[in-house]
């Protein structure tokens, strides 16, 4: 236990200083298996957890799902879906901002990433508000927090590392995630609505679109319709698995970008090529991660954190408070995927133990994420579209992102406090 302890304390640390996820990790896991057991066995464990890995079905979904998004990225058809939102609510007070929003669980509704979401919808959004005068805290705010609805909106990557990591059902996570994304997005648009109505100068009124733009503009939907739908609906359906999903839907994505014209072999290429690259990138990370995983159980450190968890008397939602609480504290200075690789195979045991559901709690834990990626100091949300608006301070930036961060803690709390939010859908399956 102690050796878990303190390959654990390393891990948070090298985390902190920024060394490479992938690197921090399979180091630390695999000097903390050959100090708590001994290096021959933790020599074999590493090419073993990558074959297994590697050779894993549900693992087949990441490259998929990360080509779609590319795919749809990459294309410009992100565009067309914000030109249709504009047409039906730009007209009224924060019409732009809203249709940002809308355009962003658009396309974080196939893309999977919230750091793609938002320095898309950067380049795609930030111009036309900047031309309308929309303040900068609103306009980064939007697109900071529209972006964070890449990672709960299903397809998302995030949901198949934790159903990796905590071996859940990662369509059960998928049909779970929609009803809570769904509210994260009314509840982003409330706030959206209250900063226009409390500050008007932040957010002018635009001129209304007639009917017949209208009507043309939402020519631009329907290739996301079709996408979730066929995502969605064939996994609520059973009629298919994630991985059967993601490979459906990334050659889906392929043939609408060539019906419209805009896959071209460059483009083609540029995708695979980052595609290729994200998933090496996102694979190197999960086989430390499942190190990791293999040190707490093989060191004591699991059955430790349990035994001391049931040592103080925490029990039902006040522990799941206090995990939260951890989670929240942490996202403030710590990337959310290094979270959700370090602490969710810590906790995972301990939450089973009280006997909650690891579909709900997987979704709690992803909202927590959420707010993490856009609360400062470390905010990686905020850094991406830092990098993307060079011109906009990034205390504005921080500034715009508070309403977004009350009613998230406002949506974290009904998902703890009724979970049939969260699983209702999943119950009727089938």
């Amino acid at each position: 236990m102690i050796v878990g302890s303190i390959a654990m304390a390393a891990a948070i640390l090298l985390a902190f200083l920024r060394v490479p996820l992938a690197i921090s990790l399979l180091a630390v896991s695999v000097a903390g298996i050959g100090f708590a057991i001994n290096w021959t066995i933790a020599l074999q464990l590493l090419p073993l957890t990558i074959s297994d890995a590697v050779l894993s079905y549900d693992l087949a979904v990441v490259p998929m799902f990360i080509l779609m998004g590319n795919v749809i990225s990459k294309t410009g058809i992100a565009h067309d879906l914000f030109r249709a939102a504009y047409a039906f609510v730009g007209n009224v007070r924060g019409g732009l901002a809203l249709s940002t929003m809308a355009a962003c669980s658009g396309f974080s509704a196939v893309c999977g990433s919230s750091y793609a979401t938002a320095a898309t919808m950067a380049k795609v959004a930030y111009p036309s508000m900047k031309k309308y005068r929309y303040s900068d805290e609103l306009s980064a705010g939007t697109i900071a927090a529209g972006g964070t609805l890449g990672i709960l909106i299903p397809p998302s990557i995030i949901m198949v590392v934790y159903g990796i990591l905590t071996q859940t059902n990662i369509g059960d996570l998928f049909v779970a995630g929609v009803i809570p994304g769904l509210l994260g997005l009314g509840l982003y648009m409330l706030a959206i609505r209250l900063v226009a109505a409390r500050n008007p100068e932040h957010a002018p009124q635009g001129e209304p679109t007639p009917w017949p733009e209208k009507i043309k503009a939402l020519s631009g939907i329907w290739p996301f319709l079709l996408l979730f739908g066929l995502i969605i609906g064939g996994l609520y359906a059973k009629l298919f698995t994630p991985t059967e999903a993601a490979g459906m839907g990334a050659g889906l994505a392929i043939l609408i970008a060539t019906l419209h014209g805009r896959l071209t072999w460059r483009v083609l290429r540029k995708v695979v090529i980052d595609t290729a690259y994200t998933s090496v990138s996102l694979y190197t990370v999960l086989f430390g991660a499942l190190m990791l995983s293999k040190l707490l159980t093989l060191s004591g450190l699991a059955a430790g954190v349990l035994g001391l968890v049931q040592s103080t008397g925490l029990e039902g939602y006040a522990l799941i408070l206090a995990i939260m609480l951890v989670f929240l504290v942490l996202g403030c200075v710590m990337d959310s995927m290094a979270i959700i690789l370090i602490f969710v195979p810590l906790f995972a045991p301990v939450v089973v133990s009280q006997g909650f559901n690891l579909v709900w709690f997987g979704i709690i834990v992803i909202v927590v994420t959420e707010i993490a990626l856009i609360t400062p100091p470390v905010g990686m949300n905020v850094f991406v579209l830092k990098a993307v608006l060079p011109d906009v301070p990034i205390v504005r930036i921080f500034k715009g992102l508070v309403p977004f961060i009350a009613v998230d803690v406002i949506r974290l709390g009904l998902l703890i406090a009724f979970p049939v939010i969260t699983l209702w859908l999943g119950s009727t399956v089938g």
